[in-house]
């Protein structure tokens, strides 16, 4: 098997907390965050999409156009080093120091890829579905994530926490695949065959350093 090259990470609760993610739609939709927090517990239980919490609360949500209401309210999407999972910085700067190349790549908007630019983690590039014009689970993001890295797909292991929207997909592109135990998805789901089928499986970005070693 070739030695992996690269190792290209999700982001929401992957690298990031959706803490701040969930309070602020609680916030503007007017409701208290608990009841949020509810409702996305039981879309994901379901298996449904986790913008369908939204819509149980607001059922005519146009979810892009509600991003870009927010945003001219000044209300807009934020993150900042409290967002991020404690194990982030050094985690990536461990598989860095080991010789590996170091992205990270999610279904995110372009003005998340941006904040994310401006907390100069110790990566080699960053890069989100609002900028490619192609999401997970779609072969299409993945094809992007090859293009970008200039790497063939069995050097590169992709790292997340959704077995349906990472895993999967991510394995089908021809990558390498881990799936870390963290988040609604990460935990609800660790038992899923998506999952238990991982290259690597993992409760903390710094195992992986001596995983890949």
């Amino acid at each position: 098997m070739p030695p992996i090259s690269a190792v290209v990470f999700d982001v929401g609760e992957t690298i990031t907390s959706d803490r701040r993610f969930w309070a602020d739609w609680a916030d503007w939709l007017e409701v208290p965050h608990h009841t949020l927090s509810a409702l996305v517990g039981a879309v994901v239980a379901q298996g449904r999409d986790n913008a369908d919490a939204l819509r149980l609360i607001k059922p005519d949500l146009d979810l892009w156009a509600e991003y870009e209401k927010r945003e001219k309210w000044g209300r807009g999407e934020y993150l900042d080093e409290s967002d991020l999972y404690p194990d982030v910085r050094t985690g990536l700067q461990a598989l860095r120091d080991a010789g590996l190349k170091v992205y990270v790549a999610g279904n995110q908007t372009a003005r998340v890829a941006g904040l994310l630019r401006t907390l100069e983690l110790p990566v080699d590039g960053i890069g989100t579905s609002g900028e490619w014009g192609a999401a997970k689970p779609h072969r299409g993001f993945f094809d992007c994530v090859l293009k970008w890295t200039g790497l063939p797909a069995e050097q590169i292991l992709y790292v997340g926490d959704h077995p349906a929207n990472d895993i999967a997909p991510a394995q089908a592109a021809g990558l390498k695949v881990c799936h870390i135990r963290r988040g609604p998805w990460g935990y609800l789901w660790a038992d899923q065959p998506e999952a238990a089928a991982a290259d690597y499986r993992i409760n903390n970005i710094q195992e992986l350093p001596a995983l890949l070693a």
